[in-house]
């Protein structure tokens, strides 16, 4: 009697470990910017636009193709979404910075409160990874992405969180973008534009992922996806997240994320590059290249660039 109680016991854990991720945290709760009035057209004028990334975001920069360029910054790409040409067609004149330099390198969550705050005279005269104008010019637009493995939260954390910790949690996540509005705020005349971290392949499940769920709860797959969600949702959320305070025009999330996962169909990526491989395939960037040129034109609209 006693084993098959443990059985039991042990089956219905499994069974709870294995429940599905298909429904997402609501979307529909979430109060995002309202563009609607602002023309989608592009600047009358030429803008400077500098994007810090990685991987993904060089291959949402690259032209879908054979692979050619280093560091992450791609003339093309297998997995080329196309934004590049797309906003150098907008009248934005296009720099990049990732891996190997000063500006580009260290993009998680938790770089970003020191970058912003150590380099920002560098960021805003940042030509091309550790080249820099010396003519007065400046970017008056800065992009910037962290990568998939940002989405893997381990853990709720405890608030207010910790800014420069590296340790995956919503709470430390937060207290990270909290701490660079500041830093914004004395930037009025740059428009800041995040863009969210590119969701996770789903992981696959078997019995070595259930065991796990069980031992370690708060690393579920479920509530792994759930928190990616929630988070992405309170970046975006201007009327209870991260910009609920803020009322300067110079600070807008692009939601990378949302649209990689069809909009809250999951939590997971609906366009991985493979079953274990989170990089987006070049249909999902174009989609999102595609979304994103009016999303900026009508931002900088806004702004009055």
């Amino acid at each position: 009697m006693l084993k098959r109680s443990i059985v039991s016991t042990f089956i219905c854990l499994l069974l709870a470990a294995c429940e599905s991720n298909e429904g997402t945290e609501s979307v529909m709760n979430v109060k995002t910017l309202d563009l609607s009035g602002y023309s989608s057209e592009k600047p009358m004028e030429p803008i400077h636009l500098l994007f810090i990334h990685h991987s993904c975001g060089g291959h949402l920069f690259a032209e879908q193709g054979k692979e050619d360029g280093q560091s992450c910054i791609y003339a093309s790409h297998p997995n080329g979404g196309g934004l590049r040409k797309l906003l150098q067609e907008n009248n934005y004149i296009v720099h990049e910075a990732s891996y190997g330099s000063l500006i580009g390198d260290k993009t998680d969550i938790c770089h970003w409160n020191a970058k912003f705050r150590d380099h920002m005279d560098k960021i805003l005269v940042c030509r091309n990874q550790d080249e820099f104008f010396t003519d007065g010019t400046k970017n008056r637009i800065v992009m910037f992405k962290s990568c998939y493995p940002n989405n893997r939260i381990d853990s709720d954390g405890v608030e207010p969180g910790n800014p420069d910790s590296c340790e995956q949690t919503t709470a430390n996540y937060k207290a990270a973008y909290q701490s660079l509005l500041g830093y914004f705020s004395e930037q009025p005349d740059t428009l800041f534009v995040v863009i969210t971290a590119p969701p996770l392949v789903q992981p696959q499940t078997g019995i070595k992922s259930m065991i796990k769920s069980i031992l370690r709860p708060e690393r579920s797959i479920d509530k792994v996806g759930r928190r990616a969600r929630n988070f992405n949702n309170w970046l975006k959320d201007v009327e209870q997240g991260w910009l609920k305070d803020y009322t300067q025009k110079n600070v807008v999330v692009f939601d990378y994320y949302d649209i990689l996962t069809d909009y809250g169909k999951s939590n997971w990526s609906m366009y991985p590059n493979g079953p274990s491989d989170s990089h987006p395939t070049s249909e999902g960037n174009a989609k999102a290249a595609r979304e994103f040129v009016p999303f900026i034109n009508k931002a900088v609209q806004r702004m009055g660039l």
